[in-house]
């Protein structure tokens, strides 16, 4: 994934701010941020680095950076990174509440309003059109994301297809190929090999290590486990959701799953906030709690764990090799999972009319994807009421 900051911008020093108006940024962005991680951190980067001064060039390049090779929602990442850099603990604490905070509480309304009115004719039209046009809206973004990472490294292009392929023929994450395409490419790229298994360890060994007991404790620690796979977009941990969520602990029907996805594409802020849905349905207000702080918990220990010491490991060349085989790997779970969604979305000629729609619409235009879903949902209550 490619620097987000323009060649031009030569910002060294930083501008004195209180904590209070730094975090009240964050929840402001919290609040108005749509477009998904590359549009957010580009905010960040208008806003903090060039226009304000709050933040340093280099700081904002090394968050940006650290965001991309650590697991983790990248926008997220980079806004609790930011705060780490103005006020350590407590800063990254802050305003990782503060950004997350806003959708979290959105999604808790639309939860409740689902769960109420969900029977009724007109939510089943407004996400009757609403779900059609997540489809086109998720196409768009993994075409972005595939030509944004692969670029034309034929070996990353063959773990994409891979995992694109398993995932939309199995409908599930298949994390032992996730893995294996980190393990692959850093074979391939890099050496010596002891330190690729040391690498895959240090991310990924507390998934072997999760208890299982009680409700919310499970849920918490499912979402915990799955925001270990998210590299980048936050649409990374969609096709890791669906096995898990739909197959194996039933907590969801398909078409719950497919509006939990289109929850998220409604609501400003970090896309994986749809988990927050996937709990309340499970298991009220308290699910919704525990899933959005298992799916966040892991960002934040992250970067609070790393980036003390991220200028030494950030240019590791075994490291770089296994996230950019890891990051193929989900791009292709992305893309295998536009497939798995659409089949459950998309079932007769209206919903097929809006995806492509939707789609073409993306690819042509700029259009705020919010103002997109409103005239979907809109469409779809109309043709639902025919």
């Amino acid at each position: 994934m490619s620097s987000l900051v323009h060649p031009s911008a030569d910002v060294s020093t930083s501008t004195e701010v209180s904590l209070i108006r730094f975090v009240g940024y964050f929840l402001w962005l919290g609040t108005v941020g749509f477009g998904g991680p590359i549009a957010l951190a580009g905010h960040m980067q208008q806003d903090l680095v060039n226009e304000r001064g709050w933040i340093k060039k280099e700081d904002y390049v090394e968050g940006l950076a650290l965001a991309q090779l650590a697991p983790g929602p990248l926008a997220a990442q980079l806004a609790i990174y930011l705060g780490y850099v103005r006020a350590g603990i407590l800063g990254a604490t802050a305003v990782g509440v503060a950004f997350v905070l806003p959708s979290f509480l959105m999604v808790l309304c639309l939860s409740a309003a689902y769960v109420r009115f969900g029977g009724l004719a007109w939510m089943q039209g407004l996400f009757y059109g609403i779900g059609a046009a997540v489809i086109g809206i998720i196409t768009r973004s993994a075409f972005k994301l595939t030509t944004l990472t692969l670029g034309s490294d034929k070996l990353l292009w063959g773990i994409f297809a891979v995992l694109g392929i398993s995932t939309a023929w199995t409908s599930r994450e298949i994390v032992p190929l996730f893995l294996m395409g980190g393990i692959v490419a850093l074979f391939a790229k890099s050496f010596p090999m002891r330190k690729s298994k040391s690498i895959a360890m240090v991310l990924f060994a507390p998934v072997g290590f999760l208890p299982h007991s009680g409700v919310l404790w499970e849920i918490f620690l499912y979402f915990a486990k799955a925001g270990l796979f998210v590299f980048g977009s936050g649409l990374a941990v969609v096709p890791f959701l669906y096995g898990g969520v739909v197959h194996d602990h039933r907590w969801l029907t398909e078409l719950q799953f497919v509006d939990a996805v289109a929850v998220a594409m409604i609501t400003p802020g970090p896309v994986v906030i749809t988990v927050a849905f996937i709990g309340y349905l499970v298991a009220g207000i308290k699910g919704a709690s525990v899933a959005a702080l298992g799916i966040f918990v892991p960002v934040y220990l992250v970067v609070l764990i790393l980036a003390p010491s991220y200028k030494r490991w950030a240019r590791n060349p075994q490291l770089n090799a296994f996230v950019r085989g890891v990051t193929a790997a989900a791009t292709g779970a992305i893309a295998g999972a536009v497939i798995v969604l659409a089949r459950r979305s998309i079932y007769d000629w209206p919903t097929l009319g809006i995806a492509l729609a939707s789609g073409a619409i993306l690819f042509r235009w700029k259009v705020p994807e919010p103002l997109l879903i409103a005239c979907a949902g809109l469409i779809g209550i109309a043709l639902h009421s025919t």
